[in-house]
């Protein structure tokens, strides 16, 4: 298997992370966060991947929203 390179670690680790936090809400809303995290990140799929500026943004525009949807007052999202 290639080695990864530090972006797409950083893509994977965020989508962990969110899958995550989904387990961390309500079960019977568990797979409305799932299927956001899943449909953001097929989303932005075809973002070239040297395209770093794009990637970095999306980075960061993910990790805040993780931020949000991880608060305990959030108990649900609509996809």
């Amino acid at each position: 298997m290639a080695r990864l390179s530090g972006l797409q670690r950083d893509v994977l680790s965020l989508y962990r992370q969110c899958l995550r936090a989904a387990r961390a809400k309500p079960a019977t809303n568990r797979g409305h966060f799932q299927a956001l995290a899943r449909n953001e990140f097929h989303k932005h799929r075809a973002v070239d991947k040297k395209d770093f500026s794009a990637i970095e943004y999306l980075l960061r525009r993910g990790r805040r929203q993780l931020e949000m949807y991880e608060e305990a007052g959030v108990r649900d999202v609509k996809v």
